[in-house]
């Protein structure tokens, strides 16, 4: 496990997401160095309102990713309404129309397998609330690289589904609060 500031996060929400991210991504600070890749579970006839709901809360650009994009430290990607969102092996992102993965393209297992292959141990996996189990498998992966995987507390999770299989594929992943995956975030990407 060698998290540092040079590491990627990759989040992962779907029911009770925009409290969630609410609580989380406004805090990291203005010098955060990480890039940050979201998936939110979005029907796909709708646009991600998130985006421009974050981009005004946020210190850090929020936008959508685009294809063949190169990451860029401190912004905040999310994947696009009906695309999975993948990380390639020279760390520049791809768009997948590909089918749906546990019924939801963009898929978080996509996200998080396909950036623990590109960031091994330097990767950080969090799964949020959530009312199905997309994410445990890639959390599994996250953890396999040799990466950080952190749950939110199911206790505290407006859906307890996803963190439950999360922890379920991933015995030793950090359990936490919104609270404390904000500050762990904040203190992992500090410049």
């Amino acid at each position: 496990m060698n998290v540092t500031s040079s590491s990627t996060v990759v989040i992962g929400a779907s029911a009770g997401a925009v409290q969630a991210l609410l609580a989380v991504l406004p805090t990291l600070p203005a010098g955060f160095t990480a890039p940050v890749l979201v998936v939110v579970h979005v029907p796909p006839d709708r646009d991600n309102v998130l985006v421009p709901l974050l981009q005004a809360k946020c210190r850090l650009t929020v936008k959508e990713a685009e294809d063949k994009e190169a990451l860029a430290p401190g912004v905040i990607y999310f994947a696009p309404s009906d695309y999975h969102l993948l990380v390639e092996a020279d760390r520049t992102l791809a768009l997948s129309t590909d089918e749906p993965v546990n019924y939801s393209r963009p898929s978080i297992d996509v996200l998080f397998e396909s950036a623990a292959d590109a960031y091994g141990e330097n990767l950080v996996g969090v799964i949020l609330t959530g009312a199905n189990h997309d994410g445990a498998a890639g959390l599994k992966a996250v953890v396999e690289a040799g990466g950080v995987a952190i749950v939110q507390s199911p206790a505290e999770a407006y859906a307890t589904p996803m963190p439950h299989a999360a922890l379920q594929a991933s015995p030793t992943a950090l359990i936490m609060n919104l609270d404390a995956i904000a500050s762990y975030l904040s203190s992992l990407g500090a410049a």
